[in-house]
């Protein structure tokens, strides 16, 4: 009886390991899937514009090129670009997020007259195409208010609310606390801001993090709106501005390459460093103990 149990213990092992090898397996080829065309951005950013037409192709270069980013970067505006993006993005992750956190809380935690039906209408805005709210937006900000050619609009809608998903996800992390932690601070003689502070901001800090990259991602990805209010070159941000050096180069496609490499690695950067957060923001359901 003992000799079954423990040949069943050992196929159920072995059948573990196996499918723990094919996941692994399967892992890895969707990573490479992934992460070819951000190879293949960089392998070309180091080649000769011969190398690049070669056919058949090579996946790695035969001289590593990387005089091409110094001529890239005497093109390229890249750190002037990244001045004005972070201009933009750094004000606006921060009132975002401080917003996002204040609403969520109010939403939560607080009772107020109309909170239901300003509750369904922030959850109903999610609905509303970009592309509807478009024009109205770019009329009222620029003859409403006379703010034309300036950050101001793609800034200011994120000191009021941070955005109606944010707003969401926030909520949604506050109401996984337990009441029971407002409660005790309450009889303590804590206030909403000190309950805010002290208890609710440090339990959704991975909340809040995923709300600040999901602000930069977005901010750094838009460049609709950019091209919509920014009209001067000096105020192009890293989006405009390589559209506007591939618009000037068209062949050279190892300098476009090595913009495209210089653009989106303050991304990745930051992605890196908030990575731990964005993944316990997304999977937790719940307050650590």
């Amino acid at each position: 009886m003992s000799e079954l149990v423990y040949g069943r213990l050992k196929s159920k092992k072995r059948s573990e390991r196996m499918a723990n090898v094919l996941t692994l397996v399967l892992v890895l080829f969707f990573a490479i899937l992934v992460l070819f065309p951000i190879w293949w951005i960089f392998r070309t950013s180091l080649m000769t514009s011969a190398e690049i037409y070669r056919f058949p192709p090579s996946l790695l270069p035969a001289d590593w090129l990387f005089s091409n980013y110094e001529k890239t970067l005497e093109i390229f505006k890249f750190w002037k670009y990244l001045w004005n993006t972070m201009v933009i993005i750094v004000p606006s992750c921060l009132a975002g997020t401080f917003t996002a956190t204040l609403c969520g809380y109010a939403f939560a935690r607080l009772r107020f007259r109309g909170k239901r039906l300003i509750w369904a209408l922030c959850i109903g805005s999610m609905l509303l195409p970009a592309m509807v709210t478009l024009i109205p937006l770019y009329i009222g900000w620029t003859r409403g208010l006379g703010l034309q050619d300036s950050y101001l609009p793609l800034i200011l809608p994120y000191f009021c609310g941070g955005g109606a998903f944010n707003i969401f996800l926030v909520r949604q992390f506050i109401l996984s606390i337990p009441r029971e932690l407002d409660q005790a601070a309450t009889i303590d003689g804590a206030g909403y801001f000190r309950i805010l502070f002290s208890i609710i901001m440090p339990a959704i800090r991975p909340a809040m993090i995923v709300v600040a990259l999901f602000i930069f991602i977005g901010l750094w990805n838009d460049l609709l709106q950019q091209m919509i209010y920014i009209n001067s070159s000096d105020k192009y941000t890293i989006a405009l501005g390589l559209t506007n050096f591939r618009g000037q180069l068209k062949q050279e496609w190892s300098l476009t390459m090595a913009a495209t490499c210089l653009s989106f690695a303050p991304g990745v950067l930051f992605y890196l460093i908030g990575q731990k957060y964005f993944v316990e923001g997304i999977t937790m359901t719940g307050m650590k103990n």
